[in-house]
């Protein structure tokens, strides 16, 4: 599990916190994606959104970056469901060979991927850096019972 927190992400934590008043858990900065990850402590992403987004587009403003906040959990199947929210996971399978694999909806399926597989890369992050595993792959599978 790697998780150093380097000068200028402590820097990006404790900003969020001073705008906010809310703790962040990690920050990751993607420079590919040109965006700031948070890992928000449990409870408090409401905090961390505000009133219809408001802290975000604070945050957004002050940093100069896309924020994008995830908030964590013990669990690590409703962490993985967090990473990938709004998207409706049905499973999520942990492979013997370090691997984790997510079962969505067809519908759901452009929403896991995101816009130039932004919410892969941001999953394939955060997976390794809080479970010690690698992101495997995302498949489609329809329920059976689709709201009857």
């Amino acid at each position: 599990m790697n998780r150093t927190i380097c000068f200028k992400e402590r820097r990006y934590i404790e900003e969020l916190r001073i705008l906010t008043k809310a703790t962040a858990v990690d920050c990751i900065i993607d420079e590919r994606f040109d965006r700031i990850i948070y890992v928000i402590r449990e409870g408090d992403m409401g905090l961390a959104i505000g009133r219809k987004g408001a802290n975000i587009k604070k945050m957004q403003k002050v940093l100069g970056r896309r924020v994008e906040m995830v908030e964590f959990a013990q669990e690590p199947t409703a962490f993985v469901q967090n990473i990938f929210k709004p998207a409706d996971i049905l499973e999520v399978q942990s492979a013997a060979e370090g691997r984790t694999d997510v079962f969505v909806r067809k519908s759901d399926l452009g929403i896991a991927i995101g816009k130039g597989g932004c919410m892969i890369e941001k999953a394939r992050l955060l997976i390794a850096r809080f479970l010690g595993r690698e992101l495997g792959e995302i498949q489609v599978r329809e329920e059976e019972n689709a709201d009857a």
